[in-house]
């Protein structure tokens, strides 16, 4: 099979809530909303979509899921979200994998992991391929 693309649907109670804080936070893009589905670019085709629950479907729990978005410079976004009031749920670091990075939570408590590449130490480049 060759995926043309791939993307996350979350079904929750918090649309709205969702849309905004996207936006709000990470400059996302609305390409579609009709209040109980919205769909969400995030630059270079990276998209999330929101949804309300429909008949007999339960509300996603999001225990255990983690966004990861990677971009250029991540203590500049520490701070920016810092300063809209967004708190880091953990702390802005680096990792000897090969990262510097933090992470927060959205309003559906969904992890998203902020991080710039770094390059790894010794222990874990034999895992790079």
């Amino acid at each position: 099979m060759f995926t043309q693309s791939l993307s996350s649907c979350i079904t929750t109670a918090k649309v709205t809530e969702s849309r905004d804080f996207y936006v709000k936070h990470f400059k996302a893009k609305v390409t579609f909303d009709c209040g109980w589905y919205v769909n969400l670019e995030f630059g270079k085709g990276a998209t999330l979509q929101f949804m309300a629950p429909q008949p007999d479907q339960p509300v996603c729990n999001p225990a255990g899921l983690t966004y990861n978005f990677c971009v250029a410079d991540v203590d500049a976004e520490f701070q920016s979200l810092a300063a809209s009031g967004l708190a880091a749920t953990m702390p802005l670091e680096d990792h000897p994998w090969g990262d510097r990075g933090f992470a927060v939570q959205d309003p559906n408590g969904v992890v998203l992991y902020i991080y710039s590449e770094r390059e790894a130490s010794a222990e874990f480049k034999q895992y790079y391929r």
